[in-house]
C-alpha cells in the first residue's frame, strides 16, 4: 500500500485543482478567497485513539490535544485563530462521564485560545473513538506563511525544544528509566503539546517559510525543502533539548535518532535571511517562546544531518508516515 503522501499526491490532489487556494494539497492549510485586508486559513486534523493518542488518556486531555495540533497548523501560517468545527465518531457504549469530561476539556482550550466552536458532527462507531477537528484562523492578505518561499543561504530556526513528543509516549507507556520529573514532563508533552499561537502571527513578514513540526524534524523539513526546490543542512548539537530529552539521551545515543526524527513535537520549524537573526533573539526574549538557529538552507535537495565533529548522521528513513505504519505514534 503506498504511503499517505503518495496517496494525497495521486488521488486527492488532482481533485484540488481548481481551487488555488488548497494549494495542490501540498501544505498543511488552505485559503479562502480573501476579503479586501485578510484571508481565511483552514486546517484540518484528525486523530485515532491507539494512534495518535493512548485509548486510556484522559478524555479532557485528548481534546485539547486535538484542539492543539490544529492551532499548531493555523500559527506555522501566522494566522490568528477564531473557529473550529468539530466532527467526532464515538464508540458505542462511550459514557455520559467520558463525553462530559472531554467537552470540559474542549471549552477550555477554547477558552485559552478565544476560539469558537461553530459547528460540526457527532455519530457513533463500532470502531475506535476517531475525531476531526477543522480550525480557522485570519492572516493579512497576501502575508501568509508557506513552505515555500525559503531562499538559499536561509537559516533554519526551530522554536521550543525538539524531541520531546516522541519520547513523551514512551514516558506514557511506562518505558523511559528516567527520573519521575522527567518522565511526567516528557508525557505532558506528548499528551498535551504548545501550539506556538503567540508566536506564529509575529513571523509574518520576516520568516520567508515555515511550518510545524508534527511528523518530526528531519522529515518536516524535508517537506520544506521539496517546497522551496532547495536542500537544508542541519547541526545536530545545535538543536535545542528538553531537560529531560537530554537525559534520556545521556542514557544512549541511539536515541537521537528518536530525537531528530519523532513526531509530536508542534512546534514552529521556519526560515529567514541571516539577517534577522537579533531580530529573532530579540522576539524570544519578548514573547517568552526559545528560538534556536540549527542550520542553512542551501541548492541542492533533501536535509543532511551532522554531528559535532562535522560527519554526516544516517538516521534511517524517520518521521511518521501512517500508511506504511513507521516513525513514532501511538499505534506504532
Amino acid at each position: 500500500m503506498p504511503d499517505e503522501f503518495q496517496v494525497i499526491a495521486q488521488l486527492f490532489a488532482p481533485l484540488a485543482k481548481s481551487f488555488p487556494g488548497a494549494l495542490g494539497l501540498t501544505d498543511d492549510a488552505a485559503f479562502l478567497p480573501p476579503d479586501a485586508l485578510a484571508e481565511t486559513v483552514v486546517t484540518v486534523d484528525a486523530m485515532v485513539a491507539g494512534v495518535h493518542f493512548l485509548p486510556d488518556d484522559p478524555p479532557d486531555l485528548v481534546a485539547r490535544k486535538l484542539v492543539r495540533v490544529n492551532l499548531s497548523d493555523l500559527a506555522a501560517k501566522g494566522a490568528v485563530p477564531f473557529g473550529v468545527l468539530l466532527a467526532a465518531a464515538f464508540p458505542h457504549g462511550t459514557s455520559q462521564d467520558w463525553l462530559e469530561r472531554f467537552a470540559h476539556g474542549l471549552g477550555r482550550d477554547l477558552t485559552e485560545f478565544n476560539i469558537a466552536l461553530i459547528g460540526g458532527d457527532t455519530v457513533a462507531t463500532p470502531g475506535p473513538l476517531t475525531l476531526s477537528l477543522t480550525a480557522m484562523g485570519k492572516v493579512a492578505a497576501g502575508r501568509a506563511i508557506l513552505r515555500s518561499g525559503a531562499q538559499d543561504g536561509d537559516v533554519v530556526w526551530v522554536s521550543g525544544s525538539i524531541g520531546d513528543g516522541a519520547l513523551g509516549l514512551q514516558a506514557a507507556r511506562d518505558q523511559l528509566a528516567l527520573a519521575p520529573e522527567h518522565v511526567a514532563a516528557l508525557a505532558e508533552r506528548y499528551r498535551l503539546p504548545r501550539p506556538r499561537v503567540s508566536l506564529g502571527p509575529c513571523l509574518v513578514g520576516v520568516a520567508s517559510a515555515g511550518m510545524d513540526v508534527s511528523d518530526g524534524l528531519v522529515q518536516d523539513l524535508g517537506h520544506l525543502c521539496r517546497a522551496s526546490n532547495l536542500a537544508a543542512t542541519v547541526d545536530a548539537a545545535a538543536v535545542p533539548l528538553s531537560p529531560a530529552a537530554r537525559a534520556a539521551l545521556e542514557q544512549g545515543q541511539s536515541l537521537l535518532a528518536t530525537l531528530l526524527t519523532g513526531g509530536d513535537d508542534y512546534e514552529l520549524l521556519f526560515t529567514a535571511p541571516p539577517s534577522a537573526t537579533a531580530d529573532f533573539l530579540d522576539l524570544a526574549k519578548r514573547i517568552g517562546v526559545p528560538l534556536t538557529a540549527i542550520g542553512r538552507m542551501q541548492a541542492g535537495s533533501g536535509v543532511t544531518v551532522h554531528d559535532a565533529s562535522g560527519q554526516i548522521l544516517s538516521l534511517g528513513q524517520g518521521g511518521w508516515r501512517h500508511f506504511s505504519a513507521t516513525g513514532s505514534g501511538a499505534g506504532a
